[in-house]
């Protein structure tokens, strides 16, 4: 048994694209999706080529905003990210919105004898962080009342596999919008690729698999530019594509 698992997608459709593609090579028989479909270059297209993968979605943050509104940020670099939410909002149609309202705070699977539980932050909220340095007792404290063998978790954008008393926890990263992660909380690099797990389950043994994949990110960006959404420059300038690696390399520092 194979169970492919995605998260924080955000709207950045070629990015799933090139996911989807690298899962047909595999035998996949399952999807499950960690949330945070949405907001991003194309969330009509991307909550479509999810809806056809027929899978369960969890609510992400960003998804719950779409539908309630979006909160008051809390920096500079935030209130960019909001304002280009509301932007690519406007194209979200009552459909499409409809199609959010199915999404939910908790997904339990079992698989092959793994019982499994999926959310975004953690079981308890969507805007609580799993991270690689999260203090054991705050993180037991997280899982609180839950004993499934693979905790599965999105919404820090930064891969991570971590065990806790028994449990596995995994996050897949980020399809869409991969961060580097480190200082984490600060404005983000983003990585030039999607991120995603696959978890293969046979004759008892659980492994997991953290993947990235490449696509024409350069293209995505001066697709995203050329559309007009706002602060478009500065969130193109986040990206560590091949021309801006190109580009710090060229800058000398003179003493």
């Amino acid at each position: 048994m194979r169970l492919a698992v995605l998260s924080d997608i955000h709207g950045n459709l070629p990015a799933l694209e090139a996911v989807l593609a690298d899962l047909r090579e595999e035998r996949v028989e399952e999807f499950v999706c960690l949330g945070d479909v949405v907001l991003g270059p194309e969330p009509t297209e991307t909550l479509d080529r999810v809806r056809g993968l027929g899978c369960p979605v969890v609510m992400g943050n960003w998804d719950a905003w779409v539908l309630d509104g979006f909160p008051r940020a809390q920096s500079e670099p935030m209130r960019r990210f909001i304002a280009q939410g509301e932007w690519w909002a406007e194209e979200v149609s009552a459909e499409d919105r409809a199609f959010v309202r199915t999404f939910v705070a908790l997904v339990e699977l079992e698989l092959e004898g793994v019982s499994m539980l999926c959310f975004h932050g953690s079981p308890a909220s969507y805007d609580e962080m799993i991270l690689a340095t999260t203090p054991h007792d705050e993180l037991l404290g997280m899982l609180a009342g839950f004993e499934h063998e693979l905790m599965l978790a999105g919404h820090t954008h930064v891969q991570l596999v971590r065990t806790i008393e028994g449990r596995l926890v995994v996050n897949p990263g980020s399809v869409g919008l991969p961060f580097r992660g480190v200082p984490y909380g600060e404005p983000q690099l983003i990585s030039p690729w999607a991120e995603y797990a696959l978890i293969e389950i046979e004759n008892g043994r659980l492994s997991v698999d953290l993947r990235r994949t490449h696509y024409d990110v350069d293209e995505m960006l001066r697709r995203v530019i050329a559309s007009g959404a706002p602060h478009a420059i500065w969130w193109a300038g986040r990206w560590r594509t091949d021309a801006t690696r190109k580009s710090s390399r060229s800058v000398r520092h003179r003493g």
